[in-house]
């Protein structure tokens, strides 16, 4: 077992204080991802402090008319939670499909985002890994990568990312409040996660000293025309091999609007605004949903053992669109 010390911060302030000190300080709430990686010895934290209890576990409207979700508040909570499950039914869906109802029960919302991958190279200490260990190499590139990423990877890393919660988090132009002993800043969710590049170690754009204090979600939530599909190799308890949050805004049979984001491919949540604005002015037909899922793949690259996703990935593109195309319509 490796040694650290344990600390309760009481306030934010104190927890930016911690971080801002250096000297491999970890964040602890639920605990259900450094809890594993420390046994792993994937992570090796000198100092570990608690979080749990600061007052950040709060779901509230804001003044501009959208959800702010605390950073403390359980995945559990936030997915049955009466405004979430009525205004952001797509956020609700997708952090149903993650993990188990007991770690549900434990992870915050925080830890979703912060959460990394379950790349096997990773968790393995005995072989080369990029995100572990800067400079070592990638085994996954001509190992077992059946699981990784089939867009936006580099030379450096191909693991994907690993939450629901952030594909739903994505499509809904949600962002991020963090706060560091300099004050605080909000981060547009698509510039949270970053692409491996040659800095696969770096996850976020969280600075080291910083906290998550919520998310929140705009106004619009997209509560008619919504879906959420994970395509994984058990029903339960499996990230996924490819999901799709896609979440439409009709006039008509036309898209007025619409919004895309993949899981399972990639290092971050993708999300091709292009892609988006092309179906904008067009109908809500088959041919339409084949052709921007051709356009969010065309550049998508398998390494063998992952070449399969790229089907599967436009197969579910079409299959999500289409669930969200015709959910207004069902009785």
């Amino acid at each position: 077992m490796n040694p650290f010390s344990y600390a309760r911060a009481a306030d934010v302030a104190g927890a930016a204080r911690e971080l801002a000190a250096g000297g491999a300080v970890k964040l602890i709430a639920g605990g259900t991802n450094l809890l594993d990686l420390m046994k792993e010895n994937v992570e090796q934290p000198r100092r570990v402090v608690d979080i749990s209890r600061l007052p950040l576990g709060r779901i509230e409207n804001t003044a501009a008319g959208g959800l702010r979700l605390g950073a403390l508040a359980t995945n559990a909570d936030t997915a049955y939670d009466e405004q979430v499950a009525k205004r952001y039914p797509l956020l609700a869906r997708a952090i149903l499909a993650g993990a188990s109802a007991q770690l549900r029960n434990m992870a915050t919302n925080g830890g979703n985002l912060l959460q990394r991958t379950r790349c096997l190279y990773f968790y393995d200490t005995a072989t080369p890994c990029n995100k572990r260990r800067p400079g070592a190499g990638c085994a996954a590139v001509s190992g077992v990568n059946r699981m990784h990423a089939v867009l936006g990877a580099s030379d450096s890393c191909i693991a994907v990312h690993p939450s629901d919660m952030c594909v739903a988090l994505a499509a809904l132009d949600a962002v991020v409040r963090v706060a560091s002993s300099n004050g605080e800043r909000i981060i547009p969710f698509e510039e949270f996660h970053r692409l491996p590049g040659d800095t696969p170690d770096i996850d976020s754009n969280l600075r080291a000293d910083e906290i998550i204090t919520a998310v929140e979600l705009p106004a619009q939530g997209f509560p008619d025309h919504y879906a959420y599909l994970k395509v994984r190799d058990r029903k339960s308890y499996a990230f996924a091999l490819v999901s799709v949050a896609a979440a439409l805004r009709l006039a008509g049979g036309t898209i007025a609007e619409a919004r895309l984001a993949l899981g399972g491919v990639a290092h971050k949540p993708w999300r091709d605004r292009s892609a988006e604005a092309w179906l904008q002015g067009k109908k809500a037909s088959g041919e339409n949903f084949h052709g921007v899922a051709d356009l969010i793949l065309r550049a998508a690259r398998g390494y063998g053992g992952n070449d399969f996703k790229i089907v599967l990935a436009r197969r579910a593109i079409v299959r999500a669109l289409s669930h969200a195309a015709h959910r207004g319509s069902r009785p």
